[in-house]
């Protein structure tokens, strides 16, 4: 059953602003579609400025679309305001990447972790409200005997469960989390990670996870959705997406990241690396980095195929066109006619 799902999605911010481009409008989600099932984990990754953050706030009506259709269950709330969307926001809600600017520094913690309890449930006592935010916080490994602390007397790793109790205490279907352990220690975020799919796995939740760190994504994903320039450009199962990437844009993403040892690093990945800057204004957009991009590219819609990904010359064509795939063959060819 789809919880949350996406169709057609557009936003333009206009020039002078945050997202200002050359002087110009910027287009920061350009006809975007993805539906999200019960109990799955959908990831959105690309670099800074692909649109992935933009994305979620669109999906969670906390910007309006400019173009677009956004369904929570199987209610369309894109054109939503006022009362009747705020009684709905129980549906979605959003844990935040940093720990430290989320939680208001002059609450006390059941205070902060009870705000949707006094929107959503308003009937309730304090005591009932209190512990209600017990439970929440049982839930996410937290003790209840410092409710009445201040956000600055905990840990990074213990403020994130605490906006993680937080959104769960009006039951939602759907959480979106948003880059939710980059600002934590490793080991931390290890913790927080497992922290979650616990969460899901009692309760069936459905998460909308953006980040742009790659293993985190190959730990916690079921599908991925790559955006560049405010487009999709693949989307696959987690696993498709890692072993066969197809585009070359996801491969230059799969290729940087880190790796433990040299080795690691094979020469077949640094044929997507990267080495142009920039964005192109028609066609696909990815052509001024491409490693292989022809004319043809000018005049590409941007649309995804059938298999998932937005291009006209996917890996497989590079593989076997590359001037590094071609020399391997020599090699291999002459090796041959040597035995």
């Amino acid at each position: 059953m789809s919880v949350l799902s996406v169709e057609g999605l557009s936003k333009t911010f206009a020039a002078g602003g945050m997202f200002r481009a050359n002087g110009k409008a910027k287009r920061a989600v350009d006809d975007v579609s993805f539906r999200l099932d019960t109990g799955e984990t959908l990831a959105i990754v690309g670099e800074s400025g692909s649109g992935k953050s933009t994305t979620a706030r669109l999906a969670m009506r906390l910007l309006q679309p400019d173009t677009g259709q956004i369904c929570w269950a199987d209610e369309d709330v894109s054109a939503m305001a006022g009362r009747a969307l705020r009684q709905r926001r129980h549906h979605i809600q959003m844990v935040f990447q940093d720990p430290f600017a989320s939680l208001n520094p002059r609450m006390k913690i059941w205070q902060s972790v009870a705000e949707g309890l006094r929107v959503h449930r308003p009937g309730l006592s304090r005591q009932q409200q209190r512990d209600r935010v017990a439970e929440s916080l049982h839930l996410c490994g937290m003790d209840d005997s410092g409710m009445d602390r201040y956000p600055h007397q905990f840990s990074g790793g213990q403020r994130q469960r605490i906006g993680i109790a937080r959104a769960l205490i009006v039951e939602p279907a759907v959480l979106v989390l948003d880059e939710p352990v980059s600002a934590l220690d490793v080991s931390v975020q290890a913790q927080i990670l497992n922290l979650l799919q616990d969460i899901q796995r009692q309760r069936g939740l459905a998460y909308l996870f953006i980040s742009h760190d790659l293993s985190v994504i190959r730990h916690v994903a079921d599908r991925v959705v790559v955006m560049f320039s405010g487009r999709i450009v693949e989307q696959a199962s987690a696993a498709d997406l890692f072993e066969h990437a197809r585009h070359p844009y996801t491969r230059a993403l799969l290729a940087a990241r880190p790796v433990t040892h040299p080795n690691e690093r094979s020469s077949e990945s640094c044929e997507y690396d990267s080495e142009g800057e920039g964005e192109a204004e028609q066609g696909c957009a990815y052509q001024p980095r491409c490693p292989n991009a022809a004319t043809d590219c000018a005049a590409f819609d941007g649309q995804l195929v059938d298999e998932g990904y937005a291009c006209l010359h996917p890996v497989e064509f590079l593989q076997k066109h590359s001037p590094q795939s071609t020399q391997r063959a020599q090699r291999k060819a002459e090796e041959k006619q040597h035995q």
